[in-house]
């Protein structure tokens, strides 16, 4: 049987094809931060009071001062309560001057905002202060959830259906429950929207990039797991920016939701993978699929090339089982899954408190971003140089100390607390791009969907873990910074076991992956030697 190498090589394994194909994919990663910024971009205690316009039927003419004075209760500091207010009564305004009111109760008609960073927020909107302030963190929580749904769902359950439609329906869900996002009524239904976008974004981040890299050389292969990263990294830019010229999070959803139609518009065009077709015995598609890129590529195809693909190809069924029930891919998994979880907790830990470092939040969120482009483009480059298990262990080691530094200094030394934690967002983020590369390179294409899944579950558990670890910053502001980094540490160490894959063909069974698939860069030249001799025998297509 003919290896799928050998057929890229021949076809070109880095064409005008593959380089659209990346482009066309790796973008629609630069629209996903932004779906963050709704309940990222809040003032969680905004400045505010009930809304007691209950007495202007007793006098229309009060002034504010009047009012304020007459029907809220003041704090031990003299200022006016900001959850409480007096129960209103049918009195005249005479008696009520006379006598003032003594009883209190919650806000009963809402809240009146002021002197607020921003025009609306889901905190305004929605009134997610006094005893339903934590509804923020549930917000958090849900949407990271729905991330992790997502990458069950599209992972392992999605693997007999093909990357290109898990693909699609993704995107079509974001158009739609980012539309609904900014249409929500309530919190509730807000909630859901996000859970079932967050789900979609899951499910498009592992799809979209397998996609690319079976369809890439082995030389290119870390070319579409970094610019996804890289295009995230210009998303988190772009979030900015977009939250600072519009100060309201509906009208934000619907530039968002335009930007995400150009990306519904072109996606129907995306091949499936032809790795995935022969694996799944549908030869004859995956020749289709062989020819079309050999013409887009214009490179030759030799006759004995055609006739063995579209010969018996062997066939191997997946699933999560097959991890399991093999000790070296349940290793493999292991390992890598325990690091993405370590790297992924630092990151949203220091990320979801984006306006707690003491500088103005669109300049945090503006430098998280832009300090993460030279990580991802580094990353091509060190991931050649030194390869893959390297690259993970120093990252992931780095990232790890370098946040432990942070509590080396006073919180109030908000330029040092600031340029520590972006720093160590930058290595985390690095060692990121690196897990999501290597447990591709490591899988065999049968599992290499499920296997995909499963490690980006580690990214959502740690999505979900991190506000609640954030919460235990009440006792001391050092837990979630020690606990994130110790587990760095620990990673980094484990990773020592894994074996490098560099410049080795993606394993397409698992006898070939748990052996490591021997096959170098060496065998790619003589694959490329083998595509000259045959060029007398080759077809123009």
């Amino acid at each position: 049987m003919v290896d799928f190498g050998e057929i890229l090589v021949t076809i070109g394994d880095f064409g005008f094809f593959q380089k659209v194909l990346i482009l066309a994919l790796t973008f629609p990663n630069f629209l996903l931060p932004p779906l963050f910024s709704s309940f990222l971009f809040v003032q969680l205690n905004p400045d505010r009071h009930c809304n007691t316009d209950w007495i202007l039927r007793a006098d229309a003419n009060l002034t504010t001062d009047e009012q304020l004075n007459l029907t809220l209760p003041r704090e031990k500091d003299g200022n006016f309560s900001r959850c409480q207010m007096f129960v209103p009564v049918d009195w005249n305004i005479s008696v009520i001057r006379e006598y003032g009111l003594n009883e209190t109760t919650g806000c009963q008609n809402g809240w009146v905002y002021y002197s607020t960073l921003y025009e609306a927020t889901i905190v305004t909107d929605f009134d997610l202060v006094c005893d339903k302030s934590i509804m923020v963190e549930v917000v958090q929580i849900v949407i990271m959830g729905g991330t992790l749904i997502g990458a069950i769902i599209f992972g392992p359950a999605a693997e007999s259906y093909g990357r290109r439609r898990a693909t699609q329906l993704t995107v079509v869900l974001l158009l739609i429950f980012v539309l609904v996002s900014g249409l929500s009524p309530n919190v509730y239904v807000y909630m859901v929207s996000q859970f079932i976008a967050g789900a979609a974004l899951g499910g498009y981040r592992i799809n979209s990039i397998v996609i690319a890299t079976e369809w890439t050389g082995v030389t290119k292969r870390s070319l579409a797991s970094c610019l996804s990263q890289m295009f995230g990294a210009l998303g988190q830019c772009a979030t900015a920016l977009l939250v600072y010229v519009i100060r309201d999070w509906r009208k934000a959803q619907f530039v968002l939701a335009g930007a995400q139609a150009f990306v519904f518009l072109y996606i129907w065009w995306i091949p499936e993978s032809a790795r995935w077709l022969l694996a799944h015995g549908r030869t004859e598609e995956a020749n289709k699929l062989i020819c079309k890129v050999s013409a887009i590529n214009k490179k030759n195809i030799p006759e004995n090339l055609l006739q063995t693909v579209t010969g018996e190809q062997e066939v191997q069924s997946g699933g999560i089982k097959t991890i399991f029930t093999s000790r070296v891919l349940s290793k493999y998994l292991f390992i890598i899954y325990f690091a993405w979880f370590s790297l992924n907790l630092g990151y949203f830990c220091l990320a979801l408190n984006v306006g707690k470092f003491g500088l103005s939040i669109f300049l945090v969120q503006f430098l998280f971003g832009i300090t993460e482009i030279p990580a991802h483009l580094l990353c091509i480059w060190v991931l050649e140089l030194v390869g893959r298990r390297i690259s993970l262990i120093s990252t992931v080691l780095t990232g790890g100390l370098v946040c432990l530094l942070i509590l080396v200094f006073p919180q109030e030394n908000a330029v040092v607390v600031t340029s520590l934690v972006t720093t160590g967002k930058f290595f985390l983020n690095w060692g990121s791009s690196v897990c999501m590369i290597y447990i591709q390179e490591l899988f065999p294409t049968s599992v290499r969907q499920t296997a995909v899944g499963l490690g980006s579950t580690a990214i959502r558990v740690a999505g979900l873990i991190s506000p609640l670890l954030n919460m235990l910053a009440i006792y001391h502001h050092s837990i979630p910074i020690a606990v994130f980094s110790s587990f760095a540490v620990v990673s980094g160490a484990l990773a020592l076991l894994l074996p490098e894959t560099s410049k080795k063909e993606l394993p397409d069974l698992i006898d070939e992956a748990e052996d490591n698939r021997n096959i170098t860069t060496k065998k790619s030249a003589e694959d490329s030697d083998t595509a000259e001799n045959n060029k007398t025998k080759s077809t123009k297509l």
